[in-house]
């Protein structure tokens, strides 16, 4: 039962990021989430079905909404990351795993407590800065779900208008979650055996994607940022310390 209610979770936190409520903490906090109930590497290779499958409703909602230019800038140097970052993870041994997972999500939590000064930034873009945010976005995704803080960083800072920003960001990580599949593939991350036995919880994704949209008109944004900022300290030091 607890397995269920976590893996429940865990698809709910994947709609709610993809319906638009919370940016990339939702989606963040799956790992620790799934990590309670089975090993880290095996949690990773749990999500990527739910964060693709998930991405078919935010491409529609989001269809021709992208600004492609950023995308082909950021979309070479993150399939190097994830080349990296899902070689690294299938060396690490579980309990180190664990402590870097731990650290990544405390560092997305750092990003979004200060990442709104990014806005008043006086910024002159540079061809390379996209090269490293690609990178990074690449690694995090590929190493622990985190590629969403760095690309949100460095989009804040072109100043795009909110529907073309969103409509990158959602093609991109449609993009990114589906070079992960082979990636993770050749390390040995998945195991298609156990993703079977999670399908079930696919159709609380749309849920997640509905309700999120729901409460982004109906709910203060902030205070669930601060419940899921909360949450994500909570799971990052059980994972830390744990």
């Amino acid at each position: 039962m607890t397995t269920i209610l976590v893996v429940t979770l865990a698809g709910l936190m994947v709609g709610l990021s993809k319906g638009g409520l919370g940016g990339p903490i939702p989606v963040s906090l799956t790992l620790p989430l799934l990590g309670i109930v089975m090993p880290i590497s095996e949690a990773i290779g749990m999500t990527i079905p739910l964060l693709i499958f998930a991405d078919l409703f935010a491409l529609r909602m989001y269809w021709r909404k992208w600004d492609m230019g950023y995308v082909k800038l950021l979309l070479l140097p993150s399939v190097v990351g994830i080349i990296m970052g899902a070689y690294i993870l299938s060396s690490l041994p579980e309990e180190m795993l664990r402590r870097v997972l731990g650290v990544f999500c405390l560092l997305v939590v750092v990003y979004k407590i200060g990442g709104s000064a990014l806005t008043g930034i006086s910024y002159t873009p540079r061809l390379w800065h996209g090269y490293a945010a690609g990178w990074v976005c690449g690694f995090g995704s590929a190493l622990a779900n985190v590629g969403g803080p760095p690309f949100t960083a460095y989009m804040l800072l072109q100043k795009l208008d909110p529907t073309p920003f969103i409509g990158t960001a959602t093609l991109f990580f449609a993009i990114v979650n589906f070079l992960k599949l082979p990636a993770y593939l050749a390390a040995d991350v998945i195991d298609l055996n156990k993703i079977f036995h999670i399908a079930w919880v696919l159709p609380v994704i749309p849920l997640g994607v509905w309700l999120g949209r729901k409460l982004i008109q109906n709910m203060n944004p902030k205070t669930f940022e601060w419940i899921m900022l909360g949450l994500l300290v909570w799971a990052s030091l059980s994972l830390i310390f744990g």
